[in-house]
């Protein structure tokens, strides 16, 4: 395990577009990687001969529990990790590690939960998040072993934020590159060199999860890290865990409220359209993961430079630093619009083979996305927010576009629409746009009272 120490004053001193590209290129790339996972999963599952579509769409149910699961560990980490890279900021490492070992108990106490209800009662959840006949089976065989190594998720993908939050970007990428990898070699071995179809792909990904699990827990260990995981700081305390809790709210709220959403989104398509408008939207969702993942790449890279710069009191720092978020995500973004406009193709052939559903997701990805080259203001502005430590706005807008406006309007639209199906998919696109205008308008006012704070300082 190799990583270069970083020192504290990069964060404080270097060039913001440098430590950004720096920092957000590995982030980027580790995000792009870590939808592999899932990914490949589906692109192997959904070429599996004869079975194909219906064993895609009966794992693409299994993708709203997979995310509660990621949601749980963004609660703790997502949290945790800002306010780590905030106290570095003020050059208190001893909270810092603090709030690493609390975050550690915690992730531990939430894996063994969240098994113990998988395993418990998995089988009517997936029934009651949108799998049918034709297909609970597979959805089941792949989440009893996924549930299994809950724990291995939980843990790397937490405390992974940690190793981000102190700028060792290289190394946070490797812990999930080193998953990736090994979950692209052994997907084909178990699915069809075992003949263990969707259970080969689960057990694929716990495994490679379970790599990357060593992987994090080595390197927090040693003396490579600029915060370490002691026993001493193990021990639960409401102090130090509670307001890490409080600033990940907003990010388990963006995580969970997807899993809340494609339940909503699978049993109204089931409803209105079958199995096939299913398993169009399990291809659309991976798609807008491939879409969001990058940027959150992009925040998580520029994390460490705002919460540092925040706590250490250079605000110009923070400002420059949110500019070149803001571009880079909005580019990308556009760049994402354009092709799913104009050549959904590209993303379609991954996942499936099968013309029919290949045409079905072509004319629903237009709709879907219609609205997702905004999306890049949304999160720059919002993880700004949780970057600056403002808890509250961060939660609002979490509610905002998923619990408040894109939860009613999957029910609402297909109420008053001809074309049901089509309401169905509209509902993404008009939740976006409110959302984008409502987070505009109150990141301007956060980013005049940063001017203020400024001018108070001098």
């Amino acid at each position: 395990m190799k990583a270069t120490k970083e020192k504290e004053a990069d964060l404080g001193n270097g060039s913001i577009g440098k430590l950004l590209f720096r920092l957000a290129l590995p982030a980027i790339l580790a995000q792009i990687i870590n939808v592999m996972y899932n990914m490949v999963d589906r692109m192997y599952i959904g070429h599996i001969p004869e079975v194909g579509p219906s064993a895609l769409t009966g794992v693409g149910v299994t993708m709203p529990v997979i995310m509660a699961i990621s949601a749980f560990a963004a609660l703790v980490s997502m949290g945790g990790a800002p306010r780590a890279s905030i106290m570095m900021g003020k050059g208190d490492n001893e909270t810092a590690e603090k709030i690493l070992g609390n975050c550690t108990t915690m992730l531990v106490l939430m894996a063994i939960v969240l098994t113990a209800v998988i395993l418990l009662f998995g089988q009517p959840i997936l029934l009651l998040f949108g799998a049918s006949e034709n297909t609970i089976g597979y959805a089941w065989a792949y989440m009893q072993i996924y549930g299994i190594g809950t724990l291995f998720v939980q843990i790397s993908l937490g405390l992974n934020a940690f190793i981000n939050a102190q700028g060792y970007a290289k190394t946070g990428m490797l812990t999930v590159a080193i998953g990736a990898v090994c979950n692209i070699i052994l997907d084909p071995i178990f699915i069809f060199g075992l003949n263990m179809g969707v259970r080969g792909a689960a057990l694929a990904t716990i495994l490679s999860q379970a790599v990357s699990f060593v992987w994090v827990l080595r390197f927090l260990s040693s003396d490579k890290s600029s915060l370490r995981i002691r026993r001493k700081n193990l021990k639960l305390s409401a102090a130090i865990i509670l307001p890490s809790i409080g600033l990940g709210v907003s990010p388990f709220i963006m995580q969970f409220t997807e899993s809340i959403i494609s339940v909503c989104f699978n049993t109204s398509l089931l409803k209105y359209g079958g199995d096939i408008a299913v398993g169009a939207m399990t291809i659309m969702t991976s798609v807008m993961q491939f879409s969001m993942l990058p940027l959150q790449g992009m925040t998580q890279g520029a994390q460490p430079i705002i919460s540092f710069n925040y706590g250490a009191g250079s605000i110009d720092r923070v400002k420059k630093a949110f500019r070149l978020l803001l571009v880079a995500c909005l580019a990308y973004s556009t760049l994402l619009w354009a092709i799913a406009m104009f050549l959904p193709q590209i993303f379609i052939a991954i996942f499936t083979g099968n013309a029919e559903l290949a045409v079905y997701t072509e004319w629903a990805i237009r709709i879907y996305m219609a609205a997702s080259l905004l999306f890049g203001i949304q999160i720059a502005c919002q993880q700004t927010f949780i970057a600056l430590g403002n808890a509250l706005t961060s939660v609002f807008l979490a509610l905002l576009r998923k619990v408040i406006l894109l939860i009613p309007l999957i029910f609402l639209l297909p109420a008053i629409l001809p074309d049901k199906v089509f309401g169905v998919f509209l509902a993404e696109p008009v939740a976006d746009t409110i959302a984008v205008t409502v987070t505009s308008i109150l990141f301007l006012r956060e980013y005049r009272r940063l001017s203020h704070k400024k001018t108070g300082m001098s």
